[in-house]
């Protein structure tokens, strides 16, 4: 990939994550009931409380949290559809209250994380430099630009996740991403 702003660069890499053939919407959508909430130990998160953390944090840091916007979660209805939390995304989420989440089929959980890429990649490209150099308030981290909110929270967050589902589906037994 050629990048010719740090924007496209920023989307390219969120697309990818979210969405891309090795991204998590991927790593979940062959998953049945079963492996989609398989824990690899008694204090891990279940592979669909991963998927569905990084797409809610993604979702709410571009929708909500730069722009004071209604994220792709709430405009499509999931939270009540799915008997999910409404404005939680499971950060700081009490460990018994996490582990207790159930999530609909792999599939419909990627098309939420697909739905977000395509909602926030190109507000992400669309975004000045100015726009990314300002300062807003991310919780836990606490007061970052927004391009760093981008890197942390997304990206490097996201990517962490994205390992442990790849972890969880080698122990599952099914084929580890190639990435």
């Amino acid at each position: 990939m050629t990048s010719e702003t740090t924007q496209q660069f920023a989307a390219y890499y969120v697309r990818e994550l979210l969405a891309g053939t090795k991204g998590i919407a991927a790593a979940i959508e062959d998953l049945d009931d079963a492996q989609l909430h398989f824990r690899a130990h008694d204090n891990a998160n279940s592979v669909g409380f991963d998927a569905w953390h990084v797409f809610r944090t993604a979702d709410n840091i571009v929708h909500f949290a730069f722009y004071r916007e209604q994220p792709v979660w709430l405009a499509q209805g999931l939270d009540a559809a799915w008997g999910l939390p409404r404005n939680s995304q499971g950060t700081g989420m009490d460990p018994a209250e996490a582990h207790a989440l159930r999530f609909p089929s792999a599939v419909l959980l990627g098309r939420y994380g697909r739905d977000v890429a395509d909602a926030i990649c190109p507000r992400i490209e669309a975004m000045t430099d100015d726009f990314l150099a300002e300062i807003t308030r991310i919780q836990p981290h606490g007061e970052l630009t927004r391009l760093l909110a981008l890197g942390t929270t997304i990206l490097t967050h996201g990517y962490v996740h994205l390992g442990q589902i790849n972890l969880a589906r080698t122990l599952l037994g099914r084929q580890s991403l190639d990435f």
